[in-house]
């Protein structure tokens, strides 16, 4: 077998690895039986609607899903590979002919494969609630899925960036304080556009606002996106703007775990 083909295998197992204990966390578990609870919940609150039982249950399906997904990610990204630290795996893993690179993309890889299975597994439930309820799933919904599974994809690489070399609490606050502010980037661009316009904290928010990573790109819906209100239940954004967003992702997490690499090659394992 070439190099080439070798490294892929040694990444599959790590994936394959990280996949299985994932799914054996009860914590997940927990989670997404939350989320579907939390649908279901959503049918009742429908029922107090006039005739928008369809829009809340989707709604609120939709922000279950972003929500549970992003707590998953942020469990799994600063976890999972602390835990090889904490019970010394990690020890009897690198010494063998296996690259820290290799560890660190089979870790991602695996907490992916996890990831997209749960987003899912969550869209498939809410959409046999949509359908029981007289409503249709569409294409709209697929792409909200689609761009909920990419933040999460980015967030499990900001999160693995942090536990590469800082404690578990650590990680999960400074993930955490970057998500709120990659979810709130149009505010903060606008606050810092107003008043501060011109001003130097106007400039660092400016600055902040450009360096951390934009996940309000992902969750558009009841957003305003140039000048237009972005809605699932009217016009919602193309299948290019899906692409786009693909792409930062892609560009922003493969930064992310570049970093992470270089940063886990730097930790003393001996």
């Amino acid at each position: 077998m070439s190099p080439f083909g070798q490294s892929l295998g040694r990444i599959w197992a790590v994936a394959l690895n990280t996949f299985r204990e994932a799914m054996r966390n009860r914590v997940l578990a927990v989670l997404v039986l939350f989320a579907v609870g939390l649908m279901a919940f959503s049918l009742v609150l429908g029922e107090l609607s006039l005739h928008e039982e369809v829009r809340v249950i989707k709604d609120i399906g939709l922000a279950g899903i972003s929500f549970v997904g992003i707590l998953i990610a942020l469990f799994l990204g600063v976890n999972l590979l602390s835990k090889e630290l904490d019970r010394k795996t990690v020890f009897f893993v690198i010494p063998k002919p296996l690259h820290r690179w290799e560890f660190l993309l089979g870790k991602f890889v695996g907490m992916g494969v996890t990831l997209a299975l749960l987003t899912g597994l969550m869209a498939a439930v809410l959409a046999g609630f949509v359908l029981s309820n007289g409503g249709t799933h569409g294409v709209a919904m697929l792409r909200a899925e689609i761009l909920v599974l990419l933040e999460l994809l980015l967030l499990t690489t900001v999160a693995m960036l942090f536990s590469a070399f800082s404690s578990p609490y650590l990680s999960a606050m400074f993930t955490g304080a970057l998500w709120v502010i990659g979810r709130n980037t149009p505010e903060l661009t606008a606050f810092a556009g107003g008043k501060l316009d011109g001003s130097p904290l106007g400039s660092l928010l400016n600055a902040v606002a450009a360096a951390v990573p934009d996940f309000h790109l992902f969750y558009i819906s009841g957003g305003n996106l140039e000048g237009n209100i972005v809605s699932i239940h009217e016009g919602f954004v193309s299948w290019t703007y899906v692409a786009q967003a693909a792409g930062y992702a892609g560009l922003y997490g493969g930064a992310c775990l570049l970093l992470a690499v270089a940063l886990f090659s730097r930790r003393d394992f001996t």
